[in-house]
C-alpha cells in the first residue's frame, strides 16, 4: 500500500508544473533607441569602478576607501544581503519532505460516567514523523524564483549603496575644497583692501580724500571679513560631513583635510569629453539601481504564481515510523514495531473570494513593478543625457570665466595704481575690487562645477558597477502537465 502511495505521489510530482506567468523581460526602450537618445557611440568600453581616481587626488582616494570599508550604510547594505541569503535557503527547502525525531509518554483515564467502569490507558511512544506537502503546483518553485530574484536585488542594492556613497563623499570632498579656497581668495582680497583702505585714510588724514571714499573703503574691508567666519563654519560643516560618511567622528580627519595650495579646484580637470559618449550598450540596464527594479519585478512576478497555486487542490502525505508500547523497558523491540501514513488532499471551495482577489491583486502589483521599471529607465536615461550636457556647458563656461577673470584681475591692477597716483576716483576701485572677487569665486565655481557634474555623470551611468544577470532558474513543464498549466 505505501509503495502505491509513493508512486502515485512520484507520478504527482512528475507531471507537476508552475502555474503562472513566466517571467519575461519587459521591452521598454530598446538599447539601439537609448544609444542615438544618449548619442552613444556603443564602444563596449566599460566604465572604470575606480572612476574617481581620474581627479588624482590621493586624500579623496583614501576618503573613499576608508567610506566603502567602514560605512554603517554599506554594513547594513551586507546584512540585508545576507539575510536575503538566508531567506533563499530556507524557501528552497521548504517544500521538500521533513522528518522529526518525536517521543512521548501518553497517559489516560476515563470517567465512570463514559464507560461505567474507571479505566486506564498509558503507553510510550518513539520514533520519526514525517511530513511532505507536495509541490504539484509549483507554489514551492514559484517561492524560490522570488526569493533567488531578491536575493539578486539585495546584491544590487548593496552596490548601489556603494555607488551613492562613493559620489557623496567625491561630491562633499569638492565642495570643501571650494569653501577652502573661497576662504583663501577672501583673505587674501581682506589683506589688499585693508591696505586700500590705509591708503585711503592716509589720503584723507592728507585733505586729498573725501569722507565718502573713507567709508566706502571701510564697507569694503568689513564686507569681505565678514564672509571669512562663515566660510570657515561651512567648512566644517562639511569635514564633519566627510568624517560621518567614512565612519569617523568630528575632528578625526582634520588633519588629512586641511587646505593645500594646489587642491583640487584650482584649475579645471583636464577630461576628455569624448569619453562621455563612449558608453557601453545597455549602460542604463546595467545601473544597480535600474537591476534592482528588474530584480523586484521577477519576484513580484513569482508572487503572482504563488496567489494561482493556492486556487488549486492541496496533496500532502503525513506518516510515522517508530515504537510503541505500554512499558518503558520493552519499547525497543521488534514486537513494538509500529507505522502509519496519512495522505491528504485539501480543496479550496469558499474563501469568500479573499484567493481569487489576492490573485488580481499579485498581478496588480507586478503592473506596477513594471511601470516603476519603466519609470527608473527614463529617469535614468534623463540623468545621464544632463550629466553629459552639464559636463560640457561647463568647460565652455569655464573658458568664459577664466578670460574674465584675467581681464578683470588686469583692471583692478591698473584702477589700483592709477587711485595711487591720483588718477581715478575710489569708486572705480571698489568696483574694480567687487568685480575682481565675484571673478574669482566664478571662476573658483566653475572649476569645482566640472567635478561635480562628472561625479553626477559617474554615478548616473552606474559607477562601474555591473549586475550580473540571474541564471536561469525556470524549468519546462512536460508535454503531458502543459496543457494543464497553461494559462
Amino acid at each position: 500500500m505505501i509503495k502505491k502511495i509513493l508512486e502515485v505521489m512520484s507520478l504527482l510530482l512528475i507531471f507537476s508544473c508552475s502555474v503562472g506567468p513566466d517571467y519575461q523581460p519587459p521591452h521598454f526602450y530598446s538599447n539601439e533607441r537609448i544609444r542615438k537618445s544618449l548619442h552613444q557611440q556603443s564602444t563596449g568600453k566599460k566604465i572604470s569602478l575606480f572612476w574617481y581616481r581620474d581627479f588624482n587626488d590621493s586624500v579623496l582616494n583614501k576618503l573613499i576607501e576608508d567610506g566603502l570599508k567602514q560605512s554603517a550604510d554599506v554594513d547594513i547594505a551586507v546584512e540585508k544581503l545576507r539575510q536575503a541569503r538566508q531567506n533563499l535557503r530556507i524557501n528552497k527547502v521548504k517544500y521538500l519532505p521533513t522528518a522529526d525525531a518525536a517521543g512521548k509518554y501518553y497517559y489516560l483515564k476515563d470517567s465512570r460516567a463514559y464507560s461505567g467502569t474507571p479505566l486506564s490507558t498509558d503507553y510510550y511512544e518513539l520514533g520519526l514523523d514525517a511530513a511532505w506537502e507536495i509541490d504539484i503546483w509549483g507554489g514551492g518553485r514559484r517561492l524560490t524564483e522570488q526569493s533567488k530574484a531578491l536575493f539578486a536585488a539585495a546584491s544590487a542594492d548593496l552596490q548601489n549603496v556603494k555607488l551613492s556613497l562613493t559620489a557623496e563623499i567625491a561630491s562633499v570632498y569638492v565642495n570643501l575644497r571650494q569653501t577652502q579656497e573661497q576662504i583663501q581668495i577672501a583673505r587674501k582680497n581682506e589683506s589688499l583692501q585693508s591696505a586700500l583702505y590705509s591708503l585711503t585714510k592716509q589720503k584723507y588724514d592728507a585733505g586729498l580724500s573725501d569722507d565718502i571714499s573713507l567709508q566706502q573703503a571701510q564697507y569694503l574691508l568689513t564686507t569681505t571679513r565678514e564672509t571669512i567666519p562663515q566660510l570657515e563654519a561651512a567648512a566644517a560643516a562639511l569635514r564633519n560631513s566627510l568624517a560621518t560618511l567614512t565612519a569617523h567622528l568630528p575632528g578625526e580627519i582634520d588633519s588629512i583635510l586641511d587646505y593645500r595650495e594646489t587642491g583640487l579646484v584650482t584649475q579645471p580637470l583636464n577630461y576628455d569629453l569624448s569619453r562621455l559618449y563612449k558608453l557601453p550598450v545597455g549602460v542604463i540596464r546595467n545601473r544597480p539601481d535600474i537591476r534592482a527594479l528588474e530584480y523586484n519585478l521577477m519576484a513580484q512576478n513569482a508572487a503572482v504564481g504563488q496567489a494561482i497555486a493556492k486556487l488549486f487542490p492541496n496533496v500532502s502525505l503525513s506518516a510515522f515510523w517508530g515504537y510503541q508500547s505500554k512499558n518503558l523497558s520493552s519499547l525497543i523491540g521488534s514486537g513494538s514495531n509500529t507505522y502509519n501514513y496519512a495522505p491528504g488532499l485539501n480543496l479550496p471551495i469558499f474563501h469568500w473570494g479573499a484567493l481569487v482577489n489576492n490573485v488580481r491583486l499579485q498581478k496588480s502589483l507586478t503592473r506596477q513593478s513594471m511601470l516603476q521599471y519603466k519609470q527608473g529607465i527614463l529617469d535614468a536615461a534623463a540623468e545621464i543625457r544632463n550629466a553629459a550636457v552639464n559636463v560640457e556647458n561647463e568647460y565652455k563656461r569655464n573658458r568664459e570665466a577664466q578670460q574674465a577673470l584675467q581681464a578683470q584681475q588686469e583692471v583692478a591692477d591698473l584702477t589700483g595704481r592709477k587711485y595711487q597716483n591720483g588718477l581715478a576716483a575710489f569708486d572705480e576701485v571698489l568696483s574694480a575690487q567687487q568685480n575682481l572677487l565675484q571673478a574669482q569665486n566664478a571662476h573658483l565655481a566653475s572649476n569645482a562645477n566640472i567635478y561635480t557634474y562628472l561625479i553626477s555623470f559617474y554615478k548616473a551611468v552606474g559607477g562601474g558597477y555591473i549586475v550580473n544577470d540571474i541564471p536561469d532558474n525556470q524549468t519546462a513543464a512536460s508535454d503531458a502537465a502543459g496543457a494543464l498549466c497553461k494559462g
